[in-house]
């Protein structure tokens, strides 16, 4: 007969997919959630108790080393949601704990001990000491008088440091809560009809419940997720902002603090050091930051008050994590509010195609806006053809011509070009050969000011080549135009005219972005250049003339969902055109001017398009109508990898439909060669019922250990 006896079920955060079992400390009862160092190979490693459960006493265990809490590090919801995002997407329990906590806690940190609320001048500012405020101490000082209680988050980096002195000349104090929890919020901004049925429908949701807001760009859609919440901080609740980008955090957070202040606002994103994130996300749990406004990871910040999550610009595809855990912050975003009972609002003026699809299958609720919040009307959008015409660093003679008239009449003007550096390609004059990445199956990018060809993909650079390798001549030639050559041409035409370049290569250090908006937000004649960064979320009221210098970059991509994004990114990039009281217009530069979803764009509204281009998804039998996996492999040797798929294509079980190998979109990425399996269900539920057991089986697979390979469940980016 065999004996068994108690372990302790540990999931030690390594990307392995298994749950280890240790010896339990003596006379210890350790609870679920809770952190613990554990011995691991020939090292130690952190690990997130899951339970106990019995194991064959004649194996030798090893014993937990070191208890980390006293208490699980998240409340059940959290875990219960870590779980699911590990099931549903097939990941490693261990690594999606690791994904969640902030760094300092998965490398073993203690929690910081709580800290004050906040704090406000003593009652005498006279300092006890003979030495006066420096300058630092004395701006501490001018920013609490200003503000009167400052909540801790809201204390600059800067002048942190200056605190402890601070509190012991008894110059300010402490505040343990939130003095202004019973004195009410700021009387409601003005609504029009349309923001105030939206806002009293979300008023009177109680419980779980998911809506989409569909607001066509400059609505007001900010205005009804602030009033949407503003019942629930006054009762004591906390609400969750999550947006795509880091560069959205900014203004985010300073209309929350214009109208809840004092309630504390925080935003938590990766710019942010580990520490400072630390401190925002002990203040959350606490419940003494009321609003926090974070990317994706913020998801899983402990809210012990939580009574709505936003997520805006829900379509955008950052929300999809694109490496390690393939998880969608958007979706298990609907998870959580799920499990802890509480509304989720999905906000967009280009909603994605699968919350079309949940709204027409009754999952979501809908909310509409159809009326910008000023009343300025939509911007004219205009197709410029650019056949025959004499492009000058891509744009033609009738965006330039609009461009000196917006300046002169002293407004804005905002061009958008997705593509960074000076010129996508280089290639010889003589041969046509084109200066590749040798690591990738992509072009070089050629950057000027640095005077260095770079890889977007893998980061490989080299200087600009003396002759082509394949002919030997030195008649070598750029192609293509990118934000610097833009921005080169524009200095060239309007030297005059200040001009921002907004992508990441000009912006650098964490408030560089911040930085720019300020200045771009100032009424005056001005040209913005830029990326995908400037074509959500932005508030550019002065901007009346906006430019797509190539409409066409997403006609011809492999990716099925790239019509959508095309469809969702100009019509957000000319929503930042006439938001305030002057009229917008948009130029949409083609060589394809016939094209139907460009002439559908030419009319501004989004949902015609986006309706018929579900219905080619419903027709094609693609997502969001059906589910859709990529099982993705890597190797150095081509051979290799496609028999590895080819073995795991044929151990698949009969529910699942599965295509492959073939090659991914680019073949070969940092020395990698890569191929898919294209993996079909009818539904979710029907896919995920497979997925498990055939993956089992994968794992298995001879080579299996030797090569990359991962599952991403709903991808979003076919790369």
């Amino acid at each position: 007969m065999h004996t068994e006896t108690n372990c302790i079920q540990v999931a030690v955060m390594v990307p392995l997919r298994r749950i280890f079992s240790y010896a339990p400390p003596p006379d210890t009862i350790l609870q679920p959630g809770v952190r613990v160092r554990v011995p691991f190979g020939r090292g130690q490693r952190i690990g997130i108790v899951i339970g106990s459960a019995r194991c064959p006493a004649d194996i030798e265990l090893k014993t937990i080393e070191r208890i980390l809490d006293t208490q699980p590090i998240l409340p059940i919801a959290l875990q219960q949601l870590i779980h699911f995002g590990a099931a549903y997407y097939h990941h490693p329990l261990g690594d999606a704990w690791a994904t969640a906590l902030p760094a300092l806690l998965r490398q073993g940190r203690p929690l910081p001990k709580p800290t004050p609320w906040g704090y406000r001048l003593s009652a005498s500012v006279t300092p006890t000491s003979p030495r006066r405020p420096g300058k630092r101490q004395q701006a501490l000082l001018n920013h609490i008088a200003k503000i009167g209680i400052v909540p801790a988050s809201d204390i600059p980096a800067l002048l942190r440091h200056t605190l402890r002195q601070a509190i012991q000349r008894d110059w300010i104090e402490a505040v343990a809560h939130s003095a202004t929890t019973q004195q009410g919020l700021p009387s409601s901004h003005h609504l029009n009809t349309e923001q105030e049925n939206a806002v009293a429908q979300l008023h009177a949701a109680r419980g779980f419940r998911a809506w989409l807001l569909e607001g066509v760009t400059g609505s007001g859609k900010t205005e009804v997720y602030l009033e949407a919440f503003r019942p629930h901080l006054e009762s004591g609740g906390q609400a969750l902002i999550l947006v795509p980008e880091i560069g959205l955090t900014p203004q985010l957070v300073e209309r929350c603090q214009a109208r809840f202040g004092t309630y504390g606002v925080a935003a938590l994103h990766s710019a942010q050091s580990d520490g400072e994130r630390l401190r925002i996300w002990a203040s959350a749990a606490e419940g003494r930051v009321r609003i926090i406004v974070g990317t994706r990871s913020a998801l899983f910040i402990p809210l012990p008050r939580l009574a709505m999550i936003i997520v805006d610009e829900e379509h955008d595809p950052s929300f999809k994590q694109q490496s390690g855990w393939h998880y969608s912050a958007r979706d298990l975003a609907i998870q959580r509010a799920r499990l802890e009972n509480v509304p989720i609002v999905l906000g967009s003026a280009t909603p994605s195609l699968e919350s079309l699809y949940n709204v027409q299958s009754g999952r979501f609720h809908y909310l509409t806006l159809r009326q910008r919040a000023t009343g300025a009307a939509m911007p004219e959008m205009t197709i410029v053809p650019l056949q025959r015409q004499n492009l000058l660093g891509g744009l033609s003679p009738t965006l330039l011509t609009a461009c000196r008239e917006t300046l002169e009449a002293g407004h804005q003007v905002l061009l958008f070009l997705n593509r960074r550096g000076y010129a996508p390609a280089v290639l010889c004059h003589d041969c046509g050969h084109v200066m590749a990445c040798p690591r990738c199956s992509a072009s070089m990018t050629w950057h000027h000011r640095q005077g260095r060809l770079r890889c977007h993909h893998c980061g490989h650079e080299s200087r600009w080549p003396r002759t082509c390798p394949t002919c030997g001549s030195n008649t070598l030639i750029t192609a293509g135009q990118g934000t610097e050559q833009l921005e080169e041409v524009l200095r060239q035409h309007f030297p005059q005219a200040p001009l921002w370049r907004i992508d990441r290569d000009a912006l650098h250090g964490r408030d560089a972005f911040a930085a720019a908006i300020t200045e771009i937000r100032q009424d005056r004649a001005a040209l913005l250049v830029g990326t995908q960064m400037l074509a959500k979320g932005h508030h550019f009221p002065a901007v009346t003339l906006v430019g797509i210098v190539n409409t066409d970059q997403g006609l011809f991509s492999a990716d099925f969902r790239a019509p959508e994004r095309l469809l969702q990114t100009v019509l957000q990039v000319a929503g930042r055109a006439g938001r305030a009281d002057k009229a917008g217009r948009v130029l949409l530069q083609t060589h394809l001017p016939d094209h139907p979803l460009l002439q559908s764009l030419a009319l501004g509204d989004y949902r015609a398009p986006a309706q018929a281009l579900l219905e080619e998804r419903r027709a094609a039998g693609l997502p969001p109508v059906s589910a859709l996996a990529l099982l993705r492999a890597e190797a150095h040797q081509r051979p290799r990898i496609e028999k590895f798929l080819s073995a795991a294509r044929d151990c698949a079980p009969p529910g699942l439909s599965v295509s492959g190998p073939i090659p991914s979109l680019m073949e070969r990425r940092a020395g990698f060669e890569r191929a898919e399996l294209w993996i079909q269900a009818p539904n979710r539920a029907q896919m995920q019922k497979q997925l498990g057991t055939w993956l089992a089986a994968v794992g298995k697979l001879p080579g299996a250990k030797s090569i990359r390979w991962t599952l991403d469940v709903d991808p979003l980016l076919l790369s």
